[in-house]
């Protein structure tokens, strides 16, 4: 799996997973594109909750590059919370900007260039955790959820011009954050970074030719 001469754009690029996830193309030959709200090194600076930032950010890659083969939209928020009547409006808006309509403003900038382009491969991040409801995780599984939903909905609209859009449903990501928060746990039964970008690797490449819609879980050891 080679990325030579291809475009790839990933969101959240600052993030644990997004450093993964842009190495792991970055070593297989892909021109990238990093979005992030924090403005580090070759990052373009973008607040994937504002359309015109993401617009904004689209217009630049596509004035450069002319295409972006690959969007992998990586970003995205968890927090836990009350009992879901008692969850603050903040939360909810919060977790449904950053994990679900990011999402849509990055399909909105970017699906129309593809579709000029011809093709086009888009792997989204949702959750293990949003294929059923959770107690004190309300907001979050909703909005998660809402990422299978929209996968799936544009792999049936989108497979017919030559796109791939599917997502990846990670259990607990081993990074620094989550191992300060949950001490007694044992991260070796997490996803690693690496093994989670691997796969939206795959799913970005002409091997996953044939995949539309999936949501593919990734657990780890547990």
């Amino acid at each position: 799996m080679r990325f030579d001469d291809r475009i790839v754009m990933v969101t959240g690029a600052a993030g644990n997973l997004g450093r993964a996830v842009g190495g792991a193309f970055q070593h297989l030959g892909a021109t990238m594109v990093l979005l992030d709200m924090k403005a580090e090194g070759p990052i373009i600076p973008t607040d994937l909750r504002d359309p015109t930032s993401v617009q904004r950010a689209v217009d630049r890659t596509l004035e450069r590059h002319g295409r972006i083969d690959v969007l992998c939209n990586i970003a995205g928020g968890f927090r836990m919370g009350p009992m879901l009547h008692e969850t603050p409006q903040a939360d909810w808006d919060f977790l449904f900007d950053l994990n679900a309509k990011s999402i849509l403003h990055t399909a909105r900038a970017v699906v129309p260039a593809m579709i000029r382009n011809g093709s086009g491969k888009i792997v989204n991040v949702g959750a293990s955790a949003a294929q059923k409801g959770v107690a004190a995780m309300g907001a979050y599984v909703a909005s998660k959820s809402a990422v299978i939903r929209m996968t799936e909905t544009m792999a049936a609209e989108l497979r017919e011009k030559n796109i791939n859009v599917n997502c990846v449903l990670p259990t607990i990501i081993d990074t620094p954050e989550n191992r300060a928060a949950m001490p007694g746990a044992d991260p070796r039964r997490w996803v690693a970074p690496h093994d989670l970008a691997a796969v939206i690797v795959f799913l970005a490449s002409d091997a996953a030719r044939a995949v539309h819609g999936a949501a593919i879980p990734v657990s780890g050891l547990s």
